[in-house]
């Protein structure tokens, strides 16, 4: 499976300048936790809910001063086109949890952890489908009777 099949899309996207106000308001209004720090449409790095709610305080920095002092750089990135199981091998290599998707250079999508564990979870319940239909469709037996123990 090509990781353009399990990403989410659109990637939000921001500048170096940014503030970190608007970061938190765009991540909030968009619903995600991670946002790109895009500059000449390439990827500089990415900003985190994290990196908001931990870098920025820790530091105390306004929420006036730009996303570019608290953004994780360089962006770690995979490939659209890339197979899954290379995602799987950037994710362990480098540790991080979200990854700016990319066609060429320019940002088409985000794909997380989450997205891979929903893609594993769809792969289980395919496989398991017709074995569990297959047992609801079989009568109980005596091995299945809930009675009490001795």
């Amino acid at each position: 499976m090509k990781v353009s099949a399990a990403m989410s899309v659109p990637a939000v996207s921001v500048t170096p300048t940014t503030t970190i106000r608007e970061a938190a308001r765009l991540m909030e209004v968009h619903g995600v936790g991670c946002l790109v720090v895009v500059e000449d449409g390439e990827p500089r790095g990415v900003v985190t809910d994290r990196d908001v709610a931990l870098r920025a305080v820790t530091v105390a920095l306004g929420h006036g001063e730009p996303v570019g002092k608290i953004m994780s750089s360089p962006a770690v990135t995979v490939g659209a086109a890339d197979d899954v199981e290379s995602a799987y091998r950037t994710f362990r290599r480098s540790g991080v949890r979200r990854l700016p998707v990319l066609d060429g250079e320019h940002v088409v999508g985000m794909l997380s952890l989450d997205d891979l564990l929903m893609d594993v979870f769809r792969r289980l319940a395919d496989l398991l489908g017709p074995v569990a239909w297959s047992i609801l469709d079989e009568p109980p037996g005596p091995q299945d009777e809930i009675g009490p123990r001795t």
